[in-house]
């Protein structure tokens, strides 16, 4: 009998944003720039020596994704056969800020069947991957693209902007779908932005209503919860027809396989001004707070799927995954089925510090590990963490675990029934 999964999602990741910037001519390829082509056996490695099984982690979509129904699986036949061997499980992220050159943008119709067919492609390679982030922070995606105009189509309208967020968001259903038919035990973790907007005087309170209305959008759509009555009209207003929303209310059920992951950084939370126009609060509520308010709207299971902090000046990063850890036994104490945790990433990045805008080459030190894959003392204090707590939190409740194959476990005659009632076996013997 194989041992039990762990229990609690303690993971990291592989910064692996690639959006194009200077209208399509520079891709921004973070694992190009933070040396994982060369260094990845290296980078798994460093994984295990944290203590961790779970690593959010995907393919290069525009290395890989040639054209219509054309793949180059080398380098990722090559990394998850490397992941298989270790153990370790991938929470893996199919697409992440950008798109193949083919492809266009974020606003080509398209996309988003185009998208299902490519993780369909994927889930039939590698069918020992059970955990999926098919569409990586779907709200940030839309809005850096198509409303801030720094990433990708570089649009700055109300109408890119939903027209970025419909094609994101039907692409992330369609590959959860294209996926289950391939594996039916799967698991989606969204990892969406959490984000809070609060009003600078009185006049900015109607203008700060809407944002926080607006923050919730792609994890309404994706979970075919109708969404509030402003946004509604707001969709409506900006080229999203009653079809399309309907589309989204009626793939509902696709919520029962999901996980929802939120993301909070120290930029998550900002300041309205009466005129719509927003700049950086600070933490004000914290995760806990934040988290209450995303958990009690869609009643799923949540995993801090990223954090970080600059460790500048000196301590700071040890202190925010302290001051982060706390918030999620807070939230966990008071009844939130948290299950799992991320310090995002594995390394430092590079041009992170200014959105990925600009081709400058500045790092970013928020890693585990530098660039030289030397840990970092927030690195240290992470592998304690996990060293400390992995054994207790599965003692609150067993009914909190998730139900993870690991893959040396995957039996493609035995799933998932099969397994889970050798597991369930398992357990009462003891």
């Amino acid at each position: 009998m194989h041992p039990a999964p762990p229990a609690f999602l303690f993971a990291t990741g592989i910064e692996n944003s690639y959006p194009t910037i200077h209208h399509g001519r520079t891709r921004v390829d973070e694992m190009e720039r933070c040396r994982h082509y060369d260094l990845w056996r290296d980078d798994f490695s460093l994984v295990q020596e944290l203590g961790l099984s779970f690593l959010r982690y995907g393919p290069p979509i525009h290395r890989t994704w040639l054209g219509h129904g054309r793949y180059d699986w080398d380098f990722a036949d090559a990394t998850f056969g490397e992941l298989c061997r270790r153990d370790i499980v991938p929470i893996v992220d199919l697409c992440h800020f950008g798109v193949p050159d083919f492809v266009g943008d974020f606003q080509n119709p398209d996309f988003p069947h185009l998208f299902a067919e490519y993780a369909r492609a994927f889930a039939q390679r590698f069918p020992w991957v059970q955990l999926h982030t098919p569409v990586n922070e779907m709200y940030i995606c839309a809005l850096f693209s198509a409303r801030y105009g720094w990433w990708n189509e570089q649009l700055s309208t109300d109408r890119a902007f939903v027209t970025a967020l419909k094609h994101i968001v039907r692409a992330n259903v369609l590959a959860m779908r294209a996926i289950l038919e391939v594996r039916r035990d799967a698991i989606f973790i969204q990892s969406e932005s959490t984000e809070y907007f609060h009003a600078k005087c009185p006049g900015a309170i109607g203008p700060a209503e809407m944002r926080n209305q607006e923050r919730f959008l792609s994890l309404d759509l994706n979970y075919g919860r109708r969404v509030d009555s402003g946004m509604y009209e707001y969709l409506g207003d900006n080229g999203m027809t009653r079809e399309e929303y309907h589309f989204f209310l009626a793939n509902s059920p696709l919520k029962r396989h999901c996980i929802m992951g939120n993301d909070y950084y120290v930029t998550n939370e900002h300041l309205v001004d009466e005129d719509a126009s927003t700049s950086p609060s600070g933490e004000v509520f914290g995760y806990a707070v934040l988290t209450r308010h995303y958990h009690d709207r869609y009643a799923l299971p949540v995993m801090h799927t990223e954090t970080n902090m600059r460790d500048e000046p000196e301590g700071s990063a040890e202190r925010w995954l302290w001051k982060q850890w706390a918030n999620v036994l807070r939230v966990r104490n008071d009844g939130v089925p948290v299950v799992g945790f991320t310090w995002y990433s594995l390394t430092d990045q590079v041009d992170w510090v200014h959105a990925l805008r600009e081709d400058r080459g500045d790092v970013d030190s928020v890693g585990l590990f530098d660039l030289d894959r030397r840990i970092r003392p927030v690195g240290r204090a992470y592998k304690r963490l996990v060293e400390q707590w992995r054994d207790v939190l599965p003692a609150q409740s067993l009914c909190l675990q998730v139900p993870i194959v690991m893959p040396s476990h995957f039996d493609p005659e035995g799933l998932p029934e099969g397994y889970w009632a050798a597991q369930a076996s398992r357990r009462a013997k003891r």
